[in-house]
């Protein structure tokens, strides 16, 4: 019998046929409400009628962002407006924003898949949790809330900024979870350090996502804020929105609601399978949304699949940690390169911090990048051009191209209360990516 109240045990024949019938569930809900659904599954030569095994779903087509904004404001709609109860919107910035709807369902289905997050995490209906992700159109803090009070834990609903009303709370409330993007974690470690307040503090673990991190980065923040315990949490507003998914205490991966999606690991230029164990894209279906159901939905996240039972001991099925995204990689003097390459070499150097910013830059007609990262409190300025030097050459070595490597004071780089920018491209003139 399980210990939890939230979280299944499934064997994997049960969880099987739980994922076929919901993917029978998807495509005949998607091919009644959905002209694009409708039209692509019919191209396969799919019917309501008819039932697919598992085998059949690398058959299905691809549901892609374009889809999502191009049936603005609301895209891919299977259900009558009037069962439509909420509507959330991506956190993206470029063109218009991927509005997703929900009916009642899946707001309760939502709340019932976050509060195994706050399980997993190991809390009891006695924490207290401050969140500090935002509020709105944004998926995260309704997520957050939504789960920890179905969960019965006591909502501390802060939202981003507001450091002093933060701070304050941290200490009078007691608080003992903080949920936050890793940026801003880091942030208000930053400030319980300059406060010299963590012996004042309750806090015990926090629960970050929404962002890619270094492992230095959540070093930091988990010494400065006393922490036994951090964990990652993944999601997306098109499958809900966060706490689709928890690393638990064994830290080996990220457990994944295999009973409510189906998760593919792809080429992301092929979209074939790729070979266990290999990074890929992420691609989900999901297996009892109304309002907007997902057939192989291309995430853009970058993850691999983690084989084998957990030392948790749940038996749902885990993800790495997502390391990036398909669509942030760019092109420097023809060569690929994502943003999670040039932090894995950093992380090998004990003088410089989890901090990063890489530019872009065109000059004399010639493309340039330099990578500016700060130096660790304890490490000494004299040493600034022989690391500078020692980066570098290491960088030329894993990514084949020459950068330049700038070191700078501790707390110089601009922090975020929501998702740090990694790259700025200027080599347009533009300021942007």
């Amino acid at each position: 019998m399980s210990p939890y109240r939230f979280l299944p045990d499934l064997s994997p024949d049960r969880l099987a046929a739980i994922q076929a019938d919901g993917l029978n569930w998807t495509c005949r809900h998607a091919f009644s409400g959905s002209p694009v659904y409708r039209e692509r599954l019919a191209g396969i030569g799919y019917e309501p009628g008819q039932t697919l095994s598992l085998d059949d779903l690398r058959r299905l087509p691809v549901t892609t962002v374009e889809d999502l904004r191009d049936g603005y404001p609301l895209p891919l709609l299977c259900v009558p407006e009037e069962q439509v109860v909420r509507i959330h919107a991506s956190s993206g910035t470029t063109g218009k924003r991927k509005i997703l709807a929900y009916t009642q369902r899946d707001i309760d289905t939502w709340k019932d898949l976050f509060a195994r997050c706050y399980e997993l995490a190991g809390l009891t209906p006695l924490d207290r949790v401050q969140i500090a992700v935002g509020y709105g159109l944004w998926t995260a803090g309704a997520g957050f809330q939504l789960g920890c009070e179905r969960f019965g834990a006591m909502a501390l609903p802060v939202g981003p900024g507001n450091m002093e009303i933060h701070v304050q709370l941290l200490e009078d409330m007691g608080t003992t979870c903080l949920c936050a993007t890793a940026s801003m974690a880091l942030l208000m470690a930053e400030e319980v350090q300059k406060r010299d307040m963590r012996k004042r503090l309750k806090l015990r673990k926090v629960i970050f996502g929404a962002e890619t991190h270094t492992d230095k980065m959540r070093r930091r923040f988990e010494k400065w804020l006393g922490l036994e315990e951090s964990f990652d949490i993944t999601g997306m507003t098109e499958l809900y929105g966060p706490g689709m998914g928890l690393e638990c205490s064994a830290h080996q991966g990220v457990h994944y609601w295999a009973d409510k999606f189906i998760l593919e690991v792809l080429d992301p230029v092929t979209l074939a399978p790729v070979t266990p164990g290999e990074v890929g894209e992420m691609v989900v279906t999901s297996l009892c949304k109304e309002a907007v159901p997902l057939v192989r939905y291309r995430t853009r996240d970058l993850t691999r699949l983690v084989p084998g039972a957990c030392a948790c001991g749940c038996s749902l099925p885990r993800h790495d940690r997502i390391c990036g995204r398909s669509d942030d990689m760019f092109i420097f003097r023809g060569v690929n390169i994502y943003p999670g390459q040039i932090a894995s070499v950093l992380e090998e150097f004990r003088d410089v911090d989890s901090e990063f910013q890489i530019r872009l830059l065109r000059r004399d007609g010639r493309d340039q990048m330099v990578v500016k990262v700060e130096r660790k409190p304890t490490s000494s300025a004299d040493l600034d051009q022989n690391l500078s030097e020692a980066i570098s050459i290491e960088l030329r070595k894993h990514l084949l191209v020459r950068g330049w490597v700038e070191i700078l004071p501790p707390g110089t780089l601009p922090r975020s209360y929501g998702k740090t920018k990694r790259v700025i491209d200027d080599r347009n003139g533009l300021g942007e990516d």
